[in-house]
């Protein structure tokens, strides 16, 4: 009974992120693996999806999905022109092993930190893992969080569908 009041509520806060139109936040500082500043304004996809995964090096679901999504990731990018990005909620203790981390997954993902969890406070990510689509604009379209095999199948499903959306605008 409490796993279908908490999905309900999962629903319920998803429908009311997407009918607010909710966007990326555009201001806050993330860091590349080589420890370069980016403002979140500079995750763009020439006005195609962008699937937005947070996750960490510990969490066993995150590295499940990511690695399921790498296989497929290519035919995705042709069919849809997707990008994903994953930012890791690693903090400065473990942070170290994010690069090495994404490396042996051999992941051709962009890849952020979010160190201080400014991004991940101010997108409302409470688990990981927690995924995102962004329309060409910029705007969530979809969330979900958890990951169990087939999920992937519902991702490419929304993926699509912002991508058809994008072609047809």
């Amino acid at each position: 009974m409490k796993k279908v009041f908490l999905s309900l509520i999962c629903i319920a806060l998803a429908g009311i992120a997407m009918a607010q139109n909710a966007t990326l936040p555009q201001n806050i500082t993330i860091k590349s693996l080589d420890g370069t500043s980016v403002q979140t304004s500079a995750i763009q996809n020439n006005g195609k999806p962008i699937i937005l995964s947070f996750w960490a090096t510990w969490c066993k679901p995150c590295n499940r999905e990511l690695n399921t999504i790498k296989e497929v990731y290519e035919e995705w990018q042709k069919e849809t022109g997707v990008k994903l990005v994953a930012i890791s909620i690693d903090d400065a203790r473990s942070a170290a092993r994010v690069k090495p981390h994404v490396d042996g997954n051999d992941w051709e993902y962009e890849v952020y930190l979010d160190q201080n969890q400014d991004l991940k406070r101010a997108m409302n990510v409470v688990n990981v893992p927690h995924t995102f689509v962004l329309n060409g604009k910029g705007e969530i379209v979809w969330q979900h969080t958890s990951f169990v095999e087939g999920s992937e199948e519902e991702l490419l499903e929304v993926v699509r569908k912002v991508a058809a959306e994008s072609k047809a605008e």
